[in-house]
This record gives C-alpha cells, structure tokens and sequence, in this order.
C-alpha cells in the first residue's frame, strides 16, 4: 500500500508531503496505481521545482518508494495551487472503490515553532 502523508501549516496551506511504500496492485511495470500516484506526486515536484521560486528540498528511494518533499512554511501561491491539484489527484484515487485499498491519505498538521 502506498501510504501519503500531506503537511500543511496553521493556514491550511500544505507545506509538503511524504510517500512511502508500493501499491502491490499489480506486478512490478504493470501497476497502474502505483504509476498514477507516482506521476501526480513526481510532476508536483518537477513543476514546483520549474515554475515557482520555492527554495524545496526533495529526497527518494526507489527500493521502498518513498518520495519527501517540503516547501517550507509559508509556501508561495503558486506552490500552494500545484500541491493542492496533486491532493485533488490523489483524493479521486482513495475514493474510487477499484484502487482505495492501494493507497492511503492522511493529513497532518506541521507545528511552527
């Protein structure tokens, strides 16, 4: 199961995100699950990169399929758009009865100090 994790800050805004673990809904190059959440999660990443002025910070691990990504705190407008249409993505997968049991969403609060 692919297990997402969505940081958002006391404005509501999200701030990042964390991904872990393989959907297992089909053999490996044939997941289709698995490569949908990969593509939304990776094009946020790309186009966060390439189209804001986010200073982010990004690491992954192909073995276990974990993908972290931050903005930081007060992410621009911009940022904030691109990782909400990544949300709205992955909220029509954990709601379509075909792939819920694949992939989890959960949110979570970041505390500022």
């Amino acid at each position: 199961m692919i297990h997402v994790t969505i940081y958002y800050n006391k404005r509501k805004e999200c701030t990042g995100f964390t991904a872990d673990g393989h959907a297992g809904y089909e053999s490996e190059g044939r997941d289709i699950v698995c490569a949908a959440a990969s593509v939304l999660m990776i094009n946020t990443v790309n186009a966060v990169e390439a189209l804001t002025h986010e200073n982010a910070s990004v690491s992954s691990d192909e073995e276990t399929g974990r993908l972290d990504f931050h903005v930081g705190r007060n992410p621009s407008r911009d940022a904030v758009l691109l990782l909400n249409s990544m949300i709205l993505g992955l909220k029509s997968m954990v709601e379509d009865e075909n792939y819920a049991k694949y992939i989890q969403l959960t949110f979570e609060e970041v505390q500022e100090p």
